[in-house]
């Protein structure tokens, strides 16, 4: 058996081993295969003879494809070209995000991966609870300058031009350092911005 097979028969030796609950060391007493070969079998480290596959699979009570089967591949992502969203100039849907005034990009565009969304960023005490994203977010300073305060880190302070890529998950708040308005891009993944 080829090594690509032996691997992905040896995971699947695996999968079926820990979905009955049997250690090696019962799955080697019920097909007679060493428990040093089986090791090797499920790790992908030793190629599959014929009479180890059968006493495997006649332990495990499946038949021999059921290892040797490649997996089936996954579902392609639903189709989407031709998508897009134009947000013009002091355009995009008014929002309260955090406290602060923002103005959301791509409101139009159902079950989007990402969401831009621009903040006008007023006071210098936090203004609301802090803000969540599902995974990464980015955030750019695009006038004046912020800090951005969370639950893990010391605030960080961001000028104009500035821009920092972290956990969306993480929760997060925005003032500004001189007290005057300042304006900031925030991507985070999803259509959802949460907040505590």
């Amino acid at each position: 058996m080829s090594s690509r097979l032996s691997a992905a028969a040896g995971a699947a030796i695996r999968r079926l081993r820990h979905g009955k609950g049997w250690t090696l060391a019962e799955l080697s007493t019920r097909s007679g295969v060493p428990l040093s070969s089986l090791s090797k079998v499920e790790l992908g480290q030793t190629s599959l003879g014929y009479d180890v596959l059968v006493r495997l699979c006649r332990a495990l009570e499946v038949d021999v494809d059921h290892l040797v089967r490649p997996e089936p591949l996954p579902a392609p992502p639903r189709s989407r070209t031709g998508r897009r969203s134009v947000v013009r100039a002091n355009e995009g849907e008014p929002r309260q995000v955090g406290g602060h005034a923002a103005s959301l990009g791509a409101a139009d565009l159902l079950q989007r991966d990402m969401t831009p969304i621009v903040l006008e960023v007023c006071g210098t005490r936090r203004n609301g609870g802090l803000m969540r994203a599902r995974g990464d977010a980015y955030l750019r300073v695009l006038s004046g300058a912020v800090i951005m305060h969370s639950e893990v880190y010391a605030p960080l302070a961001l000028q104009s031009g500035d821009a920092v890529l972290f956990d969306g998950e993480m929760g997060f708040a925005l003032t500004t350092s001189e007290g005057q308005a300042s304006q900031v891009l925030l991507i985070h993944q999803g259509d959802r911005l949460l907040e505590a």
